[in-house]
């Protein structure tokens, strides 16, 4: 098969001829029809990621068809059309039974744990706990779209962050999370202001749902006109990007009894961030993760995707050739381009 392998961390990524993987027992092997780019997979090039081992396939936003099958696997054949999430439950752990299969303790994540999707086929474990059908009205792209910054977003939004109709939700940083949770809360009835540093990210949120964008390095200072314009503080604020600068003015965008939620991935000189814990402590903040979405609960999702209440093709601003999908990787470092960019061509 082609694939995009490197061999050192931050080092050239090249296409290259690799042997075609074979199904484990209880996994399946995948024809990839379109893979989404994702700064994860920037984070796991770099090394900032304990799980990757060299030489290195990345990629773990995939949509597809199943090309191979196990001999333990009975929910799936071949020729079915599948997503599933980036991180993957091994079905028997505690937490894999407690219905967690997202904080999985053995998981197995594609692109991290093992080869992942920049290629024309992968294997993927646990396929009967982790692999999703997709309806015949979500197309490829669209479905990769979902794989790790939508469906992330999702549960930050829905569950984990319970945001309510008529609520203020603040998302600091539009990057593919960040619009993915402005689309998301919007349809659910929030009313969302958007931050980013870069003009063409906040004109995307826009578009997406945000009432209201805020650029931190251009007006009147931040925090402030968030409070004037929540009256208070917003109930939510989402750090989509992982920085200790959005972190902290994610927590300061808080009105009393808010909740913050983390989904960037906190990383290198932002790994260890300090927490005013006075203030988490005097307006009873809450201080919550979140961490990808099992695949069983994919359905409210995908029932809002086909009623037309979710377009999450809306956020793809370029699809690519493998080859041309490298170089956005290799960029990602510098937040350079908007939107999602989807590997259509292998």
């Amino acid at each position: 098969m082609k694939a995009a392998l490197y061999k050192e961390f931050g080092q050239a990524i090249t296409i290259e001829e690799l042997p075609d993987p074979t199904p484990h027992k209880d996994g399946v092997v995948i024809r990839v029809q379109a893979n989404g780019i994702c700064r994860s997979d920037w984070h796991g090039w770099m090394g900032h990621d304990g799980d990757v081992r060299l030489p290195h396939v990345p990629g773990h936003e995939l949509a597809g068809i199943v090309e191979a099958v196990g001999k333990n696997v009975t929910k799936w054949q071949i020729g079915d059309r599948v997503t599933l999430p980036f991180a993957c439950g091994c079905g028997s752990c505690r937490e894999c039974l407690s219905g967690n299969h997202q904080v999985c303790d053995n998981y197995f994540q594609p692109g991290f744990t093992a080869w992942g999707s920049f290629a024309e086929y992968v294997g993927i474990r646990y396929a009967d706990t982790n692999l999703v059908k997709l309806p015949e009205s979500l197309d490829f792209e669209d479905a990769a779209s979902l794989g790790c910054r939508f469906i992330t977003s999702f549960r930050a939004i829905v569950a984990q962050g319970r945001v309510a109709p008529g609520e203020w939700v603040v998302v600091h940083g539009c990057g593919g999370i960040g619009l993915s949770a402005i689309m998301i809360a919007n349809a659910i009835g929030a009313q969302v202001i958007g931050v980013d540093i870069k003009d063409e990210a906040l004109n995307l949120a826009k578009l997406l749902g945000a009432a209201v964008t805020l650029n931190p390095r251009k007006g009147p200072n931040l925090i402030e006109a968030i409070r004037e314009i929540t009256k208070g503080g917003a109930q939510v604020s989402i750090d989509a990007l992982g920085s200790n600068e959005t972190c902290l003015n994610s927590l300061l965008s808080l009105r009393k009894r808010g909740r913050h939620v983390q989904i960037g991935v906190m990383a290198d000189d932002d790994a260890e961030t300090p927490i005013p814990m006075g203030m988490v402590m005097f307006n009873e903040l809450e201080l919550i993760g979140s961490h990808g979405m099992q695949a069983h609960a994919f359905g409210p999702m995908l029932d809002m995707i086909t009623t037309g209440k979710l377009h999450p093709g809306k956020m793809i601003t370029r699809r690519v050739s493998l080859e041309e999908g490298i170089k956005v990787l290799e960029s990602m470092g510098e937040f350079s381009e908007p939107g999602v960019v989807v590997i259509t061509q292998f």
